[in-house]
């Protein structure tokens, strides 16, 4: 799962601000991305899965109870290793402690900004570097590397992993070379190829983001579609986002039964 020399340093933004609401039975309490798979939050293994590839620099955007994954990496040690606490000499040891090679930057991108505004309250932090893209609610086993390296051949502004499971997210219309000619919502009728995240960005995506209120999946992608700048890369595998707690029981019950596809790596 090697990647080119240079590219592990590309950075990974995750959106995880949303509210969740369609999954108020958790999401009142935490959110979304922070709902557990196993005994982890689903944004951790979102993170696992791009580790094995080699990408480890994480830009996470943040808003609704944003704390709670602050918090979270804060005391990663204590969620992951054995810990003796010395309450007489106010220590802490931590034993067989195992870090993960990632640097994780968290940045509040406000309560109520739409999907777009947090892309755009990130920018400082991507500068002017390519950048991968996804959603802190769905998991996938689609090959990172490959995908990569469709988006570099293209030379587009954006590519973004597309699926076919029916209606349910934003639909596309994709022409015979796999550029993206247009992008709207979903509505009831559809049951077509749609947008999975997954996605890669050049830096030239900022200038289709006006601002807090801009959702990302409306005008920025439209637009990129109707410019010619968008690309699909295809992946008929393994798929599925956590909307529903219906959802978050299929994924549990993956993991549970030691069948989940994004689990590429070796240990739990």
């Amino acid at each position: 799962m090697s990647i080119r020399k240079g590219d592990e340093f590309m950075k990974v933004v995750i959106l995880a601000g949303g509210f969740g609401s369609r999954i108020t039975e958790e999401s009142h309490l935490k959110p979304k991305p922070m709902i557990e798979i196993g005994e982890q939050p689903i944004l951790w293994h979102i993170m696992k899965y791009y580790s094995q590839f080699g990408f480890n620099d994480f830009v996470i955007c943040l808003g609704y109870k944003q704390y709670v994954v602050k918090e979270y990496f804060a005391d990663y040690f204590l969620h992951t290793s054995d810990i003796t606490f010395d309450l007489a000499n106010n220590q802490m040891e931590v034993h067989n402690n195992y870090a993960e090679p990632w640097k994780v930057t968290l940045v509040d991108t406000g309560l109520h900004t739409m999907t777009g505004g947090r892309i755009k309250r990130i920018q400082n932090h991507i500068k002017d570097e390519p950048f991968m893209l996804t959603y802190g609610d769905g998991l996938s086993n689609v090959d990172l590397k490959k995908l990569l390296e469709f988006h570099q051949s293209h030379g587009k502004i954006g590519t973004l992993t597309t699926v076919n499971i029916g209606q349910a997210k934003g639909v596309l219309t994709i022409d015979e070379s796999n550029t993206i000619r247009s992008f709207r919502e979903k509505n009831e009728n559809d049951g077509a190829i749609i947008n999975g995240g997954f996605m890669v960005m050049n830096p030239e995506i900022f200038d289709y983001i006006e601002g807090d209120s801009t959702v990302f999946e409306k005008e920025p992608l439209q637009k990129l579609a109707q410019d010619g700048q968008l690309m699909s890369f295809y992946h008929d595998g393994f798929w599925q986002c956590m909307d529903t707690q219906r959802e978050k029981m299929k994924l549990e019950k993956l993991w549970e039964t030691k069948k989940a596809p994004w689990k590429v790596w070796e240990n739990a």
